[in-house]
């Protein structure tokens, strides 16, 4: 694609950007070894690799965030030094993060101002900055009100005043890190006919994202790194998704999963007209009904803050309903303690595995045994029996695969996938009879979330009922049986598996109720 010279004025032209020999050294570890990576204006360029390849460290060295140990950096065949991000921006490289920067108070020209010097002096010309983003919005095909309060956004639209954001502030080169993680399929629909347009005005764009067939669809060129080397550059019309996750991680990966036909059991967990407040006390569930049987994996969409936290919380007793029933195997639940729950065998995989899953400090082994630390046969008269709990261990870290220097080392120095496999040795060596695994691959490279997958089909051949939320649609078409749509606390259609379309399923997570049977 040949890019136009129709940037608006006061925007910075980049033809293209070369990072060559780039290394980049922390204690005990080489991040990257001498990474070669460019982006020309008018292509979107996919950056793909496993959790801990480096992509991160590529991408904060060149948004100034990192300065290399060694290699250069090449602007429009330039050499350039970028100490911190005020660098990056000032020679218009602008990076959009997965969890974005905005105030919800605010609105969106007080969001877009924020930080910036004003023609006023003291005072912000809030006038002159919303004319200037209706000015971006109008030329790109962003729709946004600038009068609008972050908070009444959708994820979508506040992901929008996160590109005008960067647009305002000149960047010609964008860096969007996993920038469809929380969108619905309409949304990313859009998101892409933006990226096209930025592309066609002289735009270059950093995608990086676990979903591959996104890449397929949307990028020009893919650059591959594993284990801090690059393993190459290839055109986009020259592969396919199998070839790039064979690249990725240096093997043959499966891209489907196998959901061998099952008759669902009982009811195993009901939720009965359940309602809970949010944080802010305001309601999250309001009266949802839902049953997950034995033998199946019900998949909850919904784009996030829709009450799935809220859900999983309360069916583990760490929130209040303020009305319903929730019941486990016949047995009411409802205002159970987590340890008694625990004990009827509910286990949880949290969304937060840093913060509701696990003790950062606390060793593989001692997070091993959270759940049961103090019953028989981990613990006597109150003592730990410590060579059973290294043999339980042990035995755990080898049927888990779980890549850990020692059953001693702390959690907080293992990689995203291998803490969520910790979190998926203790939950599910437990036998469980129901399972509640909010967002068990979120962040997790294609072969962590392969192996997450695979654990969770024989709980599902064991004839244990799993509840899987996940924001990821790809995720929740290929794992489930049946698939509930949650929007604003409450349950708008349950399709089957076979029935279900990204369509269908988009308008649902939007709010927009189809006539329909319910499964």
């Amino acid at each position: 694609m040949t890019a136009n010279n129709t940037l608006p004025s006061g925007q910075t032209r980049i033809d293209t950007l070369e990072m060559s020999g780039i290394t980049k050294r922390f204690p005990g570890v080489l991040a990257n070894d001498s990474v070669d990576f460019d982006v020309k204006a008018g292509e979107v360029h996919a950056l793909l690799g496993e959790n801990g390849a480096g992509k991160s460290t590529l991408m904060k060295v060149l948004y100034g965030m990192y300065h290399p140990d060694e290699g250069q950096i090449l602007l429009n065949g330039q050499p350039i030094t970028l100490n911190s991000p005020t660098d990056a921006i000032n020679l218009g490289i602008g990076m959009i993060h997965q969890h974005f920067m905005l105030v919800e108070t605010l609105t969106v020209s007080e969001n877009v101002a924020l930080g910036l010097p004003s023609t006023r002096g003291p005072l912000t010309d809030l006038k002159r900055v919303s004319e200037r983003i209706l000015e971006l919005a109008d030329f790109y095909g962003l729709k946004i009100d600038p009068d609008a309060y972050v908070w009444q956004l959708s994820v979508g639209q506040q992901q929008r005043v996160e590109i005008i954001k960067a647009l305002y502030r000149g960047a010609a080169l964008l860096i969007l890190d996993e920038p469809t993680a929380v969108l619905t399929p309409q949304e990313v629909d859009e998101l892409f006919v933006i990226m096209r347009q930025m592309t066609e005005d002289g735009h270059g764009l950093i995608f990086i994202s676990h979903k591959l067939h996104e890449v397929i669809e949307i990028c020009q060129r893919v650059t591959v790194l594993r284990d801090g080397r690059m393993i190459g550059t290839r055109s986009i019309a020259a592969t396919t998704k199998s070839d790039l996750a064979s690249w990725m991680v240096g093997r043959e990966v499966s891209m489907t999963r196998d959901l061998v036909p099952m008759k669902p059991g009982e009811p195993r967990l009901v939720f009965e007209e359940i309602a809970c407040n949010s944080d802010r006390g305001t309601p999250a569930l309001r009266g949802l009904n839902l049953e997950v049987h034995s033998g199946e994996i019900l998949g909850l969409a919904g784009v996030s803050g829709n009450g799935q936290r809220e859900l999983a919380e309360v069916a583990t007793g760490l929130r209040p309903a303020t009305r319903g029933r929730i019941i486990l195997e016949g047995r009411e639940i409802t205002h159970l303690s987590p340890g008694v729950i625990t004990d009827l065998m509910l286990s949880y995989i949290p969304e937060e595995r840093m913060r509701d899953g696990m003790i950062r400090d606390f060793t593989v082994a001692e997070n091993l045994i959270l759940r049961e630390f103090q019953k028989m046969p981990y613990s006597k008269n109150g003592f730990l029996r410590l060579k059973t709990i290294d043999s339980h261990s042990e035995g755990l870290v080898h049927a888990f695969r779980v890549k850990t220097p020692s059953i001693e080392t702390p959690v907080k120095s293992l990689s995203g996938g291998n803490i969520q496999k910790v979190v998926l040795a203790r939950e599910l060596s437990r036998k469980p009879r129901a399972i509640i695994a909010a967002q068990p691959t979120r962040g997790l490279d294609i072969g962590a979330t392969e192996y997450v997958h695979a654990q969770l089909l024989e709980q599902r051949a064991a004839g244990t009922a799993i509840l899987l939320i996940s924001e990821d649609l790809d995720e929740i078409l290929a794992m489930s049986d049946r698939i509930a749509v949650i929007f604003e606390g409450q349950i708008m259609g349950i399709v089957k598996r076979g029935e279900a379309t990204p369509e269908q399923l988009g308008l649902l997570m939007a709010g927009v109720k189809e006539e329909s049977e319910i499964a």
